[in-house]
C-alpha cells in the first residue's frame, strides 16, 4: 500500500513528543497531515500528502526527538513470509530511482528488538535482489538516496528513503560508542555522542583545536571533562565534589571547588559544556547568560526535561535561551542515543572560529 509522509525513529517512550514536534513543524512548513503514534514503538509516522514539502522545508538537523527522518512511501502488511521480496519489488515500482544503500532494520525498542535476526538475514537475501533488479549500486554509493525496509512485525513493515544530506548515516541513527576504562563515568559518552553527531566534520575540526579553553560546570566526577582533554583542551573543571585522580593527572585540568551555576571565568574561554542536574528552565537563562556576556564562544548543555509536557517545555527552554542570549547563534538541539529524560544543546556563534 502507497504511503507518503515522514517516518523517524525515536527514543522508546518519547513518541508523544516527538509527534508533538512533527505536528507542530510540518505546520510551519506548511504541510497538513496527522501523526500516527503509539508509546513505546520507537517511531513516529507523520502522514502527509504533501511529502515533497516535508522534505524541502522540515530537515532533519532542525527536529530535536528524531535519531533520523525518512521519506515514507510504502506501508505493507499482511505480507507472505514465504515471499516478501516480491511486494517490495513491487511497491517500489512507483518509486524508479535507484539506491546507493540498503538499510533493513527495526525500531529500537522492547516490542521489535526480536526481529533483528529477521532484519539481517533478509537484508542479506534483498540486497541480491535488488541489484538484480537495477535498483541498487553494486557498490554503496553515498550520493544516492538510502532505501530503509523497516520490520515492525515479521508480515508488517514500511518502505521509506533517506536523503544522505538529510537523515543519519547510521542504522536506526545510533552512534555506536564504546565506554573505554578510563572514562570516568557513562555520562562521557553523552559528550562523546553530542561531538560526533551535533557538530559537522568541519566544525569538529575547525572548533576543537588542541590549547582551546573550556570550562565544564558541574564536573564531578569529569567525564565531560576527560571526554575534552583527549581533544587537547586546557579545561576548568569546577565543581565542589571530587574529580577522578587521573583526570587531572593529564595536567590540562585545573579543579575549582566552587558552585558550577553561579562561577564565572576571569576571561573568555573557547568553550563551556554543563550536564549539571537544575530545572532546564533555569538551565537555559544561565546558558544563555554565558554567551550574553561572552564568556564563551561555543557550548554543549544538557537540559533535564519533567515527566509531562516535554516538547512544550523543551520549546520553551530553547526559545528562553536564543533571547536571552542577545547574540546570533546557530543552535542545534537533538534527544542523544546515550541521553535518557533530557536533550543536549550545541550553540555556537555565528562565524566564529
Amino acid at each position: 500500500m502507497n504511503a507518503s509522509g515522514l517516518l523517524a525513529y525515536c527514543r522508546q517512550g518519547f513518541e508523544p513528543e516527538l509527534a508533538a514536534e512533527l505536528t507542530e513543524k510540518a505546520a510551519l512548513a506548511g504541510a497538513a497531515g496527522y501523526a500516527r503514534a503509539q508509546r513505546n514503538d520507537g517511531y513516529v509516522i507523520y502522514a502527509c500528502e504533501e511529502a515533497d514539502n516535508l522534505r524541502r522545508n522540515l530537515p532533519w538537523q532542525d527536529l530535536v526527538f528524531a535519531r533520523t527522518k525518512l521519506m515514507l512511501i510504502a506501508e505493507l502488511r499482511g505480507i507472505d513470509p514465504k515471499d516478501r521480496i516480491t511486494p517490495i519489488l513491487q511497491a517500489l515500482e512507483a518509486h524508479p530511482q535507484r539506491f546507493g544503500d540498503l538499510f533493513v532494520e527495526h525500531p529500537d525498542s522492547d516490542a521489535a528488538k526480536p526481529l533483528a535476526g529477521l532484519a539481517r538475514s533478509f537484508g542479506n537475501a534483498l540486497r541480491p535482489a535488488l541489484r538484480k533488479a537495477g535498483r541498487l549500486s553494486a557498490s554503496d554509493d553515498a550520493r544516492l538516496p538510502r532505501l530503509h525496509v523497516v520490520f515492525v512485525q515479521g508480515d508488517h513493515l514500511f518502505l521509506a528513503i533517506a536523503d544522505p544530506h538529510d537523515a543519519s548515516p547510521l542504522p536506526l541513527g545510533i552512534p555506536r560508542l564504546k565506554l573505554l576504562p578510563d572514562a570516568p563515568s557513562r555520562s562521557a559518552l553523552k559528550l562523546e555522542e553530542a561531538i560526533r553527531v551535533l557538530l559537522e566534520p568541519e566544525e569538529r575540526e575547525r572548533l576543537l583545536k588542541p590549547g582551546m579553553t573550556a570550562a565544564d560546570l558541574g564536573a564531578a566526577p569529569g567525564g565531560w571533562t576527560w571526554v575534552l582533554t583527549r581533544e587537547h583542551l586546557r579545561v576548568t573543571s569546577v565543581d565542589n565534589g571530587p574529580l577522578r585522580q587521573h583526570v587531572l593527572d593529564t595536567g590540562l585540568v585545573e579543579h575549582l571547588r566552587a558552585d558550577g551555576f553561579h562561577w564565572k571565568p576571569a576571561q573568555p574561554l573557547d568553550w563551556m559544556v554543563c550536564d549539571m542536574v537544575e530545572q532546564p528552565r533555569r538551565v537555559a537563562e544561565r546558558m544563555a547568560s554565558w554567551f550574553r556576556e561572552g564568556w564563551c564562544r561555543h557550548a554543549i548543555f544538557n537540559l533535564k526535561l519533567p515527566m509531562k509536557k516535554r516538547w512544550d517545555e523543551t520549546r520553551l527552554c530553547l526559545d528562553l535561551f536564543a533571547e536571552q542570549s542577545q547574540r546570533d547563534l546557530i543552535v542545534r538541539a537533538r534527544q542523544l542515543y546515550h541521553d535518557r529524560e533530557e536533550i543536549t544543546v550545541f550553540a555556537t556563534l555565528r562565524g566564529a572560529r
